[in-house]
């Protein structure tokens, strides 16, 4: 059984940062862990992906200003967003797959099987 509980959103300045978070419990060997988001008016984006193998890949969207970790004790994730502009508010979500990433992982939220409620990022001007 797949549980993911993700910290609250929370809501910033443009220009600040803010760290979300996601407890993960599995029970298989090989997975695929990420970030989504959704922004007012697009479609379901993926940000960045965490392998079992150790690999490590982002949207040309957050890169050099999102960062995804792994606090392996703790089995939590994170991911960091600095330079936060209003255009980045949101509701970003943490997701889950028993297979060792792809990059369809990353391009297609259809190859995530297993999703957090949401956490709401609000950024003011």
């Amino acid at each position: 059984q797949v549980q993911l509980r993700e910290s609250e959103g929370g809501s910033v300045q443009a220009g600040g940062s803010l760290r979300l978070s996601c407890e993960v419990s599995y029970p298989y060997p090989n997975w695929c862990m990420g970030w989504f988001r959704t922004i007012q008016g697009k479609e379901r984006e993926g940000l960045a992906t965490f392998s079992s193998d150790g690999t490590i890949a982002y949207a040309d969207s957050a890169k050099g200003r999102f960062t995804i970790s792994r606090d392996k004790v703790k089995k939590t994730f994170y991911l960091q967003m600095n330079s936060l502009n209003p255009e980045d508010a949101g509701t970003y979500f943490c997701v889950f797959d028993p297979e060792r990433c792809r990059h369809e992982h990353l391009d297609d939220h259809a190859y995530m099987d297993y999703w957090g409620k949401g956490s709401l990022v609000t950024i003011s001007s």
